[in-house]
């Protein structure tokens, strides 16, 4: 339990200070908003790329922790939908729990993995985020189509979503340079990794000064919904169909510390671009990094012993 609670404290303590920041509006708004594009743009696509080149994934057997993955999103999302069928919860609303439910908060993932486990850890989620994201991205907008924009499929809007996404396109040049065993040149790995020591704290910063307390007053329903498939179904859910996958301790672990996740910040984002309920996804994002400190300490306390 010590070693769990290590791990997690320094991490949300940096979501706190940066949430703390965002009060006494240090060193300004601006500044976290373009830190923030910074970090996405630039040093989490370095740290996807350097621990994904540099991996060492020959003894990785099979392919099974990314399937465990993609099929329990899609079973999540499938019973979002049949209880959707009886609460009849407006599109836009249903929408912002659907995102809650299914989607993650890279920086926290990558986070704690990185302190749980060896760089093999690190190499091993950054893989799995190649195949999530864009599933992850395709599910998203289809909700919106069906719910929100009245079966009015936005091809252009889901290929951009795709193609653009640096953490997407970051994880596909490491995971090449990997397959291919080509060797970066020295000086190209030490500026990667010099980058790459500054993507994760800047990352959690900048998740603590997105949260916004106030929102989680307006929650009802659909907040305590999304939430509990998020960070108790999910989870289980995972570790069933990693059992009966056959997965090993690290990559069992892996999977299920990936499906504890809350959900990701950008998720208001993609609410706003596609009409979305941007409160209650604000409110959503907000109350589950909150609460997800206690899930998540819970969940590795099971898992562990």
């Amino acid at each position: 339990m010590e070693h769990i609670l290590s791990a997690l404290i320094p991490i949300f303590l940096l979501i706190l200070i940066g949430y703390y920041f965002k009060r006494i509006n240090f060193p300004s708004s601006d500044f976290w908003i373009n830190a923030d594009k910074l970090t996405y743009y630039i040093l989490m696509p370095s740290l996807l790329i350097y621990k994904l080149s540099t991996a060492n994934l020959e003894k990785l057997e099979s392919l099974n922790f990314i399937f465990t993955t993609l099929i329990c999103i899609i079973v999540i999302l499938l019973f979002l939908v049949i209880i959707n069928f009886k609460t009849n919860t407006l599109g836009a609303s249903f929408s912002s729990v659907v995102q809650g439910g299914i989607r993650f908060n890279t920086y926290v993932f990558l986070a704690l993995i990185s302190v749980m486990f060896t760089d093999e850890g690190i190499g091993l989620a950054a893989l799995l985020i190649t195949f999530v994201i864009p599933l992850i991205n395709v599910l998203c907008v289809m909700i919106f189509t069906i719910y929100v924009n009245e079966n009015k499929f936005n091809t252009i809007i889901l290929l951009k979503s795709i193609i653009t996404n640096p953490l997407i396109v970051a994880c596909c040049i490491g995971g090449s340079i990997n397959y291919i065993d080509v060797s970066l040149p020295i000086i190209a790995v030490s500026l990667l990794k010099i980058l790459s020591a500054s993507a994760l704290p800047m990352g959690l910063l900048s998740v603590g000064f997105a949260l916004d307390l106030r929102s989680i007053k307006q929650a009802k329903f659909d907040l305590i919904l999304s939430s509990f498939f998020k960070l108790v179904v999910t989870p289980i859910c995972m570790f069933i169909i990693g059992k009966i996958f056959g997965l090993g301790n690290l990559l069992l672990s892996i999977v299920v510390i990936f499906a504890a996740m809350p959900t990701a910040p950008s998720s208001f984002i993609l609410a706003r671009q596609l009409k979305g309920d941007t409160k209650l996804m604000a409110s959503i994002i907000t109350f589950q990094t909150i609460v997800s400190i206690f899930s998540i300490s819970l969940i590795l306390t099971l898992i562990y012993y």
